[in-house]
């Protein structure tokens, strides 16, 4: 099982904050650091210093990392236009020597579109744009050079683009696509990602979801074995219970929810818990770190738990 850390900057977050995470991440041996792409806090905390945009950031640290996998859980849809958004991600694949993936969605939190002026259309119109962006992005990326991409869709319409920069990875970093949808969200991720990804929900909501991922899979006449399953659980995790108290306290959290909708306990419990993902046919865990300055609690998690997953 791979372990993924995954980061909530818009809760309050320096650059500095960041790039201190994301190197012990590297440090500690982990697979990747992953970031939300958001612009307004959520929840009774300060947001301070502000937000911070999500390719900005992961472009700065594409070049004080070396190793460790770079992406977004997710990149919303509504926030940017399909063709620049393939251009910067193209970017800051070949920064990071082709270590990025793209995980897009439509976008959901409204409050903090309403608070930057960005449009938030109907949750059918979303879905449709972020269909076309799946397509946009793909094609750009996977035209060969020398060639154009044309698109005319009911949203967006491109003319004889030259489908330029090309990424590092060829042919195209991968895609992840979240979320428990029951129709259009399995037959998108059967289509286009090369992840797909069940954010915070039960053990046994992940495997439904899962299934209906593998069904559109086998409709679409694509193997299912060539698309990775992840799931995202915010963690706690202490060497007795004192240690997860005063964790779960610090992100506002009790134990007992943690432990029921989270993975938290010793790093014994937390070892079984992400186990129990795997029964259900996980491959990855992204682990919500929501402490950005304990970093005590990622070597924790690294000599504790990471040996055993």
């Amino acid at each position: 099982m791979l372990l993924r850390i995954f980061t909530e900057p818009q809760q309050g977050a320096s650059y500095d904050t960041l790039l201190r995470v994301a190197k012990a991440t590297e440090e500690y041996g982990f697979d990747a650091f992953f970031r939300s792409d958001h612009y307004l806090k959520m929840g009774d905390v300060s947001g301070l210093p502000g937000p911070s945009d999500a390719w900005i950031t992961l472009a700065a640290l594409a070049r004080e990392t070396q190793r460790i996998r770079l992406g977004t859980l997710v990149t919303a849809a509504t926030f940017r236009l399909p063709g620049p958004l393939a251009i910067s991600v193209a970017n800051v694949d070949e920064m990071s020597g082709g270590r990025v993936e793209l995980g897009l969605g439509t976008g959901w939190y409204e409050d903090e579109h309403v608070a930057y002026g960005i449009p938030f259309p109907s949750l059918r119109e979303r879905f449709d744009r972020f269909e076309e962006q799946l397509e946009i992005i793909t094609g750009l990326w996977e035209t060969p050079v020398g060639k154009t991409f044309t698109f005319q869709g009911t949203y967006y319409r491109l003319t004889d683009s030259p489908a330029l920069p090309k990424p590092a990875q060829q042919p195209r970093p991968p895609i992840i696509i979240g979320g428990v949808g029951a129709k259009r969200t399995p037959r998108l991720a059967a289509r286009y990602a090369d992840e797909y990804n069940v954010p915070f929900h039960p053990l046994e909501d992940t495997r439904a979801a899962y299934e209906r991922v593998r069904a559109a899979c086998a409709n679409g006449g694509r193997h299912n074995q060539s698309i990775t399953f992840s799931a995202a659980q915010v963690v706690c995790c202490g060497r007795d219970e004192a240690e997860i108290q005063r964790r779960a306290d610090a992100i506002g959290r009790t134990v007992d929810d943690l432990r029921e909708n989270g993975i938290a306990g010793t790093p014994a419990e937390v070892v079984d818990k992400i186990g129990k993902f795997k029964e259900v046919g996980a491959e990855r865990i992204y682990l919500q770190v929501l402490d950005l300055e304990d970093l005590d609690h990622l070597e924790l998690l690294a000599s504790e738990v990471l040996p055993q997953a």
